[in-house]
C-alpha cells in the first residue's frame, strides 16, 4: 500500500512538472508571437512613413537631387526653401484656395447630409428605402463616368473657372448621409415622441437635439470630408484656368517648373508637399478620437 502511495505521489509530481513546462512553453511562445507582431507592425509603419521622411529631408536641401543614401542627410536650406515656397512663389495662395474650398464643401455637405438623413430616418413617405438605396447606388459610380457630364453641365451653367465650380459638385455625399443615418437610428425614439408632444418642429429638433447628440460624429465626418476635398487634384486642374484660383495640389505641379536650368526643382516640390501635408495631418491628430467613433458607427 505504501508503494502504491509513493507511486501515485511520484506520478503527480511528474504531471506537475510537465504542466509547469507546458505553461512556460506557452508563455514563451506567446511572448515570441507578440514580439514578432510588434516588429512586423513597426516595420510596416516605418515603410509607410518612409516617403514622408524622405520628402522632409529633401525639402531641406538646395537642389533636392538624391542619387545615394548619403544624399538623404539633412540639409541647411530648410528655412530658405519654405520661405521661398510660401512667399517667393506664393504657394500660400494655393493653400488658401484649398482651405476655402475645403471649408465651403464641409459646411455645404453637412447641411445637405443632415437634412437628407433627417428625412430618411424620421419621415414616412412612399419608397423611402428605395430612395436610400438609390443614394447608396451613387457610390458605385466611378469618377470617370461622372467626369464628362459634370464638366459639360458646369460649363453650360457658366460656372467654369469660378469658385463655385470647385465647391458645388462636392456638396452631395452619399457616404455622409449613410453615416448620419446610422447614427440617427441609434438615438432613442422616445426623444422624437417627446419632441412631438412639446410641439418641436423638424428643424428645431434637428438643431436642438440631433446636432448636439451627434457632435463627435459630425466632427469626425467633417475631418474626413476636409481631407478628401483638400486632396482634390484632377477636377480643379480641368475646370479652373486662372492660376490665382488654383488649389494646393495643382500648385505642386507648378512648383516643378521653377528651376532656371530646366531641371525639376525637387527641393521646391518636396517643400510644397510638406506644406500641403500639414493641415490634414493636424486635423487627423487633433480629432483622432472623433474619427474612431465615426468609423465605429459606420461599421454598425
Amino acid at each position: 500500500m505504501l508503494g502504491s502511495l509513493l507511486t501515485a505521489l511520484t506520478a503527480a509530481a511528474e504531471r506537475s512538472r510537465s504542466a509547469g513546462r507546458t505553461t512556460s512553453e506557452r508563455i514563451r511562445r506567446f511572448e515570441t508571437e507578440q514580439l514578432t507582431l510588434h516588429v512586423l507592425a513597426a516595420t510596416i509603419v516605418f515603410l509607410i512613413i518612409l516617403p514622408v521622411l524622405i520628402a522632409a529631408l529633401v525639402s531641406t536641401k538646395r537642389a533636392g537631387i538624391v542619387t545615394s543614401i548619403g544624399d538623404l542627410a539633412p540639409g541647411g536650406h530648410a528655412l530658405s526653401n519654405y520661405r521661398r515656397a510660401l512667399i517667393g512663389l506664393e504657394f500660400w495662395r494655393f493653400m488658401l484656395n484649398s482651405f476655402l474650398m475645403s471649408v465651403a464643401v464641409v459646411v455645404g455637405k453637412l447641411v445637405v447630409s443632415l437634412l437628407a438623413a433627417l428625412v430618411i430616418v424620421y419621415y414616412r413617405f412612399p419608397y423611402k428605402n428605395a430612395v436610400f438605396l438609390f443614394i447608396l447606388f451613387t457610390l458605385l459610380l466611378p469618377v470617370p463616368v461622372r467626369f464628362v457630364p459634370l464638366y459639360r453641365l458646369t460649363t453650360e451653367l457658366g460656372m467654369s473657372n469660378t469658385f463655385f465650380a470647385i465647391t458645388v459638385p462636392y456638396l452631395a455625399s452619399a457616404t455622409t448621409v449613410f453615416i448620419l443615418r446610422q447614427h440617427f437610428l441609434s438615438i432613442p425614439a422616445s426623444l422624437v415622441e417627446t419632441a412631438k408632444v412639446d410641439g418641436v418642429g423638424p428643424l428645431r429638433f434637428l438643431w436642438s437635439v440631433l446636432v448636439p447628440m451627434s457632435r463627435a460624429v459630425l466632427v469626425g465626418v467633417s475631418v474626413i470630408m476636409f481631407v478628401y476635398t483638400w486632396n482634390q487634384y484632377l477636377w480643379p486642374l480641368v475646370i479652373i484656368n486662372a492660376e490665382s484660383l488654383q488649389v494646393a495640389q495643382v500648385g505642386l505641379s507648378l512648383l516643378r517648373g521653377q528651376a532656371s536650368t530646366g531641371e525639376v526643382a525637387w527641393s521646391m516640390v518636396m517643400t510644397g508637399s510638406m506644406l500641403t501635408l500639414l493641415p490634414p495631418l493636424a486635423l487627423l491628430v487633433l480629432f483622432r478620437r472623433q474619427l474612431l467613433e465615426t468609423f465605429t458607427i459606420q461599421q454598425k
